[in-house]
């Protein structure tokens, strides 16, 4: 092989693992070289450790584990080479020009909670909460929807990024709509519906919010599904009482509440609220949905008093022209990461959806362009320790959503995000299911799934009462199972 570059410019790889910032607890990023050859010698090299080499007759390159991994601590805070050679047929080597990447020294949480889901337009058929190991490749369930009779599973929220508290939403025709509380190895199965669900950080409330949602189909466009919330609401359990609350200055008719999120502090309770555009709330699509922006609001919260102080504006979508939807603070209370897209309450859907960046310390924001694409942008969560962000993005192919990082420094710099390696490099071009809702965790689950499962096909459930009653209820149980949802089981 040529000692020296023959080739003036980097290759081509997918995923594009270039340019960028890794932890150093992370997978082997392997990869395609989108090269021609016969033969492909790929080196990964730091300034310290034993350089790793492999060899392959295929464009697709595997590096072994264990190595990977002796390398990146090696070279913590420091630079990652990869040097690509490639043979053609008359036995001539090619060499590029390396790729650089850096290798942050502070790791991310070392696993990642998805919702595995096929792309849903009418019907669901196999739906799972699957954990992964980002140090590897090692994955297992959370929970499988088979469990319980192909129903729904969704909403899956930690506390404070550890999974030994952990709720869990689930609806099913054979079963009902519940949530199950996971703590210390218990379950318990509380008889409502929790939507978008924080917890406090005491551990000691849930905020969650309660949508009337309903979907839609466009003619033609990038997307054509859509999605509105006709009503929604926030209200919120207490833990240790065993009983939902509400406010009437999150709880307003005349408006929209949803996505709640706590500060790291416990002080003040996030949400997203927008007036209700619409008189006939039956009618769908309602009329003016397409002019529906949300704003970013607050209030305040004394956890030991059960106390509510006033609302307060904390970005509006006149200012920035912008819905602003599902805010995330990191742990150290510094920045708040939200979504930003032209209308509605349903980024997933939005290719107008773009990640934007509030500095609480000086109140400026940003749209982070080193991270957007054009396409969707939507779910995100934070490390524990407010160096890196998880988000979901659709730019691969415009249709499933795949989980990607980004390292932030302390000054609120954001990098270039990388895909989620796999084993296979090519997995992605075959892969026919979303990975939603990723949330970072410090630990796995450690509840078995049977137990899961168990409770939800039990009887035995927490009776509490649904603090709102929307206008369009009429008298019926708030959350009665699929009734108020567009996407059905298939089976």
């Amino acid at each position: 092989m040529p000692p020296q570059p023959t080739v003036r410019r980097p290759p081509h790889l997918r995923p594009d693992y270039a340019n960028t910032v890794i932890p150093p607890n992370f997978a082997p990023l392997n990869l395609v070289v989108q090269e021609p050859g016969t033969e492909f010698a790929v080196t990964a090299r730091g300034a310290r450790g034993v350089p790793l080499r492999v060899v392959s007759s295929t464009q697709s390159i595997v590096f072994p584990p264990a190595r990977w991994q002796t390398l990146l601590a090696a070279n913590r805070g420091g630079q990652l080479s990869l040097e690509v050679c490639a043979r053609n047929a008359k036995g001539v080597w090619r060499r590029f020009q390396p790729v650089t990447n850096t290798i942050a020294a502070e790791e991310v949480d070392p696993y990642l909670v998805c919702r595995v889901i096929p792309t849903v337009h009418n019907l669901w058929f196999g739906i799972e909460i699957r954990q992964r190991d980002l140090r590897n490749f090692d994955q297992s369930p959370v929970l499988r929807n088979q469990s319980l009779a192909g129903g729904c599973i969704n909403c899956h929220t930690f506390h404070n990024n550890h999974a030994d508290l952990m709720t869990l939403g689930v609806r099913s025709s054979a079963y009902g709509s519940s949530v199950l509380l996971a703590q210390g190895g218990a379950v318990t199965k509380i008889d409502t519906k929790f939507g978008y669900t924080a917890w406090h950080p005491s551990g000691r409330a849930v905020a969650y919010s309660l949508n009337k949602v309903h979907q839609f189909f466009h003619a033609g466009g990038v997307e054509v599904r859509d999605v509105v919330d006709n009503e929604s609401a926030l209200a919120y359990y207490v833990v240790d009482k065993k009983v939902t609350r509400t406010s009437p200055k999150f709880s307003n008719p005349d408006r929209l509440e949803t996505y709640p999120t706590w500060s790291p502090d416990g002080k003040y309770l996030y949400f997203c609220s927008a007036p209700v555009l619409w008189e006939n709330r039956k009618k769908m699509p309602p009329d003016h949905y397409e002019d529906l922006q949300y704003d970013l609001l607050r209030i305040r919260y004394d956890v030991d008093s059960d106390e509510w102080g006033e609302l307060e504006t904390v970005l509006t979508a006149k200012e920035t022209g912008r819905s602003l939807l599902l805010p995330r603070i990191s742990p150290d209370g510094r920045f708040l990461l939200f979504c930003g897209c032209d209308y509605g309450c349903f980024p997933i859907f939005q290719p107008s959806s773009d990640l934007y960046l509030l500095d609480l310390k000086t109140t400026k924001y940003r749209r982070l362009d080193a991270v957007n694409s054009d396409r969707s942008e939507s779910w995100h969560c934070w490390s524990s320790n407010s160096r890196w962000f998880v988000f979901s993005s659709k730019r691969r192919d415009g249709l499933f959503t795949r989980s990607y990082f980004s390292y932030v420094d302390k000054n609120g710099r954001v990098h270039k995000p990388f895909l989620l390696p796999q084993e296979d490099p090519t997995y992605y071009d075959s892969c026919l299911n979303c990975y939603n809702v990723p949330e970072l965790v410090a630990e796995p689950v450690r509840t078995a799934p049977r137990r899961l499962a168990a409770a939800i096909r039990g009887a035995r459930a927490l009776k509490v009462e649904v603090p709102v009653k929307f206008p369009t209820d009429k008298g019926s149980k708030a959350g009665a199972p699929l009734s108020d949802m567009p996407w059905k089981s298939g089976r």
